[in-house]
């Protein structure tokens, strides 16, 4: 196997290329300044001969800043994406990229299955699925592979800062009305290379195991911590966004797990991460 990891110094690049690295996986990673995902001839030079697969870690993540400057989003989660397809698909290499629970509606009872219809809540979702489409419409070997609520070790995730407000004040709020799935970029990293190991292709999901409430992944972080901070459950409406957030985004992973296995609790891939929590 030989990869090329885009945004490899992003949350999940990083996992990505430790991973590759512990599994004597030869592999390239490219990243801004020196790489630009959205020009084409880089794109076209950075994919060499007896590539296996090209895994695009690089995205607009700013969900709230998407909403004054989808353009911004468009071109990071759409257009470069597209650009990435159609490339790949000339050349025959799969092309991994990652994608959201942002794309649909979140306003199931159920998890959204694979094959759920796109109906984003908010710019950064409307991106999102704008890559989708392309990656699909390019016609080449691919694995499509949505996540949510990522969190590592390391960059800037919900974890790191909750460690530190439990940690620092004495009582909080976090929101209990909203559902997902959390998921430890250094999971969806192995879980990755085990699909690519696999052959698989198409659209899956990949989270940790379980659900819960922003409310309930807080409450766990400063519990496992050992910080006597009060966290107190709260409605969305107490921290209004300029991005509107789903209610209910839990993935389907049935179609993940009948190719590698159960996917582990979140509480477990939690205490993996906390164990080696980078300082905040």
């Amino acid at each position: 196997m030989s990869y090329v990891i885009i945004g490899a110094k992003g949350m999940l690049g990083r996992a990505l290329s430790e991973l590759s690295t512990r599994l004597a996986r030869p592999w390239v990673g490219l990243d801004l300044p020196e790489f630009n995902v959205t020009l084409r001839d880089q794109v076209e030079a950075a994919i060499p001969t007896g590539t296996t697969a090209v895994l695009n870690c690089a995205a607009y993540t700013e969900v709230d800043k998407a909403e004054q400057d989808e353009a911004a989003a468009n071109k990071l989660n759409g257009e470069a994406v597209a650009l990435l397809a159609e490339v790949c698909a000339k050349r025959g290499v799969p092309l991994v990229h990652y994608s959201t629970d942002y794309v649909f509606a979140g306003d199931a009872s159920e998890p959204y299955p694979v094959d759920g219809a796109h109906a984003p809540l908010n710019a950064y979702g409307r991106s999102k699925a704008i890559g989708e489409r392309a990656i699909w419409d390019a016609g080449g070997p691919h694995l499509l592979l949505r996540t949510s609520w990522l969190y590592a070790p390391w960059a800037n995730n919900f974890v790191r800062p909750m460690f530190k407000l439990t940690r620092d004040l004495p009582e909080i709020k976090v929101v209990a009305d909203q559902f997902g799935r959390p998921t430890s970029a250094e999971h969806l990293a192995a879980v990755t290379v085990a699909l690519l190991d696999r052959g698989a292709r198409g659209t899956l999901h990949v989270t940790d195991g379980g659900s819960c409430s922003w409310h309930e992944f807080a409450s766990e972080i400063g519990r496992r911590a050992g910080h006597k901070c009060r966290v107190n459950p709260c409605p969305s409406a107490d921290f209004p966004r300029p991005a509107k957030r789903p209610a209910y985004s839990v993935l389907d992973l049935g179609p993940t797990e009948a190719l590698v296995g159960p996917m582990p609790d979140w509480h477990q891939n939690l205490a993996k991460v906390m164990d080696k929590l980078e300082p905040v």
